[in-house]
């Protein structure tokens, strides 16, 4: 997927406005090629077609909840190497249990600082074994 010669693809799922404009700024900074979508219902047809290195997977969304897009994922063998980045303003220990059980990568509590999503986001990339520290 990610190598040294093309810019790692990660796909914000997030209905807050506010939050995914200051995704875009984070991800835009650190040199990542992503796209937004808004609702749960969008987000496999596009998680599909894109196939991006990582999914930003808001855990409260419209229509479909970011556990049950998480369960998809995994449960798709064409998107195997698609890693999962949870994100949630309700962020218990067993919010955090839940999501890792149903595949994701990592989970992170909002509000959260953007050092902790760049270096989670780094560690997921460069976990792909394509290490993009070239």
């Amino acid at each position: 997927m990610a190598d040294s010669a093309t810019k790692p693809r990660v796909l914000v799922v997030e209905d807050e406005d506010n939050i995914a404009i200051a995704l875009d700024y984070l991800l835009t900074r650190e040199g990542y090629d992503h796209d937004r979508v808004a609702n749960g219902a969008e987000a496999m047809p596009r998680i599909r077609s894109d196939r991006p290195d990582v999914v930003l997977l808001d855990v409260m969304l419209p229509e479909v909840s970011g556990y049950e897009i998480c369960q998809d994922i995994r449960m798709d063998p064409d998107l195997r190497g698609v890693k999962i980045l949870m994100m949630t303003a309700r962020g218990s220990a067993m919010e955090r249990r839940k999501g890792l059980a149903l595949g994701a990568d990592g989970f992170i509590a909002k509000p959260f600082e953007l050092k902790e999503l760049r270096e989670e986001l780094r560690r997921l990339i460069d976990a792909e074994g394509g290490n993009s520290d070239a």
